[in-house]
Parts: C-alpha cells; structure tokens; sequence
C-alpha cells in the first residue's frame, strides 16, 4: 500500500479488461497492471498517482475508489 495515496478496484464492480480497460489504458504513470480478465493496482506505483482522476472518469461502473491517506 502506498504511504500517501490508496487506489482501489473494486472487482465485483469492474467489467474486466475485455468490456473496459480503460483505466490501464488512460493511466499516466502505469498504477494498474493487468492479470486474467482484472486490472489490478500496483502497490509499489501508488504513491505515484497525481490525483489526475483520468482512471475514474473513464470506468463505466465506478470501480475506482482513491483515498488519500494524508487527510483526516
């Protein structure tokens, strides 16, 4: 997990990488990987996220959750 930045997929909510994809595609800095049908978050990227938010605009279901860990 990173220290400043939690990005979550939601699997029972994801359509996989073959109905969507996008959030692997659209990422700047490589967060997501993929394995089998899922994208997955790679823990060692997290803290790398730019709070860009592209990943949650462009997933069709709302999978993506970013919490950031330095706010109370």
């Amino acid at each position: 997990m990173g220290e400043f930045i939690k990005v979550d997929v939601v699997l029972g909510s994801c359509l996989g990488i073959e109905e969507c994809g996008e959030c692997v595609k659209v990422c700047p800095l490589n967060i997501f990987e993929v394995e089998g049908n899922r994208p997955f978050v790679v823990e060692s990227n997290e803290d790398e996220c730019t709070l860009c938010d592209l990943c949650i605009q462009v997933c069709k279901n709302g999978a993506i959750n970013i919490h950031k860990l330095y706010e109370s």
